[in-house]
């Protein structure tokens, strides 16, 4: 074994790890890898996804970034057998070798059947695709709307059979019917007519019935109508909606969770409406069966009412017994009138015998007596009452004649008024020159207030030289107001 000679290159472990790097970058470039998806467990937080690719001998790690997931086609799952398209490089931080996936594909037909299988699984788990959920179609649709391609011949047929069957207002809501966002496409499509108010919107009414249709194709071709995308679109749909994907053998997800499968666009059509001859036929028959029928029916009764007739009596013989009764009647009405008059004349008689002017008079006498009495207690109750509220006039009288202002005039005290007549209460309230008027208990003067000194003082003994003659007293009780 030779050892390793002194003068051979040194490299630093970044060093070697970027050479490693670009030898295997600048080597395979672009490869195709077919494996099996092994260990994916969902996208990471990230929005990246990583995973490894195998086959019985080997592994090689995988990872797609964020922005080339979303724009997969096919989504890795599991077990599934894919083919990748992407660049071959190394992870430094690990040393080891990995694929960058672009582009993703199932690796036959035998992994798009088992890809089908299994999600046709889990949504019959969820129900989906149960016969109870299923409406049925109505019988005389006014708009038909079309989820298809808008051109081709499918909508061109389509559109010629319900103008043969029934003419009726069809929308069309252009999408595409194959390629990446083909299942975005339908789904947004199917839910934007369910999303149609009843009473329309901006010029457009909403569908009676949907028609979901796209010619014939492969397995691949046919891929967008088993996204589940396109499956949960159906199955929320409110509007009822017809699948016509393909030929007749043709089958996806989408015919699972339709109300009702057609086995061609053209037989969807022939699904929607009914024929227009046909029924204009139908109404012709069924109004000559109700002419018919009325017509037997007025001969039927006409019959019964003369079989009726024969078997009714004349008036004659209806009324006959019925004017003897009569007489027989008359006859004994006289009779009882008589015999009525003379029960009444006797028990008139009787009754009148217990009649006399004494009992009258008697009755009269009582009556006239009560009468009296009761004059005379209501005289006594009158002028008791009078005598009352006079006792209790006088008294109020005195108590007022008590309370007056002009009793304590009487008892030697005066009331002294402004020039506008209000009582005059205290001396502040006096400007000197003011005019006054002083009321006694037997009548009034006019007086002229003098000067009067700036601080109170008590009350003179002899009256000043000139001015109003006044007489100092103590304050009167508070219940006198504002008299002195």
């Amino acid at each position: 074994m030779s050892e390793p000679t002194p003068n051979v290159v040194e490299f630093s472990v970044s060093e070697l790890s970027q050479a490693v790097k670009r030898a295997i970058e600048d080597g395979f470039g672009w490869v195709r890898v077919r494996g099996e998806v092994s260990g994916f467990r969902g996208v990471h937080s990230s929005g990246h996804a990583y995973f490894s690719l195998k086959d019985a001998a080997a592994k090689i790690d995988a990872v797609i970034w964020r922005g080339s997931f979303s724009k997969l086609k096919f989504k890795p799952q599991e077990g599934l057998e894919v083919v990748a398209t992407g660049r071959l490089t190394t992870f430094p931080g690990s040393s080891k070798y990995q694929i960058v996936i672009e582009a993703l594909e199932p690796a036959g037909i035998g992994a798009l059947m088992a890809l089908l299988e299994e999600r046709k699984k889990q949504l019959t788990a969820e129900g989906l695709f149960d016969a109870a959920r299923k409406v049925g179609l109505p019988r005389l649709p006014k708009v038909v709307g079309v989820v298809t391609s808008p051109t081709g011949a499918v909508i061109r047929d389509i559109l010629h059979r319900l103008a043969d069957r029934f003419p009726v207002r069809v929308i069309v809501w252009p999408v595409r019917v194959q390629g990446e966002t083909s299942a975005r496409e339908v789904a947004e499509a199917i839910a934007g007519f369910d999303a149609i108010p009843a009473q329309g919107r901006a010029g457009v009414p909403r569908p009676d019935v949907l028609i979901v249709a796209r010619g014939g194709g492969s397995l691949e071709d046919l891929w967008s109508f088993n996204e589940e995308i396109v499956v949960r679109a159906a199955a929320a749909c409110s509007i009822p909606l017809v699948s016509a994907i393909g030929h007749e053998t043709d089958w996806t997800l989408l015919d699972l969770v339709a109300d009702l499968r057609a086995p061609t666009p053209t037989g969807a059509a022939e699904m929607v409406v009914p024929v227009r001859a046909d029924l204009l036929d139908q109404v012709e028959g069924l109004g000559l069966r109700l002419s018919g029928a009325v017509r037997r029916g007025l001969e039927a009764r006409r019959g019964d009412l003369r079989s009726a007739a024969r078997a009714l009596p004349s008036a004659r013989s209806m009324i006959e017994t019925a004017r003897q009764r009569l007489d027989i009647a008359g006859g004994r009405l006289a009779r009882a009138l008589d015999a009525a008059t003379r029960v009444h004349a006797t028990r008139f008689a009787r009754i009148s015998g217990r009649l006399s002017p004494t009992l009258v008079t008697a009755r009269t006498a009582r009556e006239r007596e009560r009468l009296g009495q009761l004059g005379d207690r209501l005289d006594r109750s009158t002028r008791t009452g009078l005598a009352r509220r006079g006792d209790r006039l006088a008294g109020l009288s005195q108590v007022l004649a008590a309370l007056s202002y002009r009793s304590v005039l009487a008892r030697g005290f005066a009331l002294v008024r402004d020039g506008d007549g209000r009582p005059v209460a205290s001396a502040r309230a006096v400007a000197s020159g003011q005019a006054l008027a002083i009321e006694f208990a037997d009548g009034r003067v006019d007086a002229v207030a003098g000067d009067r000194p700036a601080e109170p003082s008590p009350a003179p003994k002899s009256p000043p030289a000139r001015g109003v003659k006044t007489k100092r007293r103590a304050e009167p009780p508070a219940s006198q107001g504002s008299l002195f």
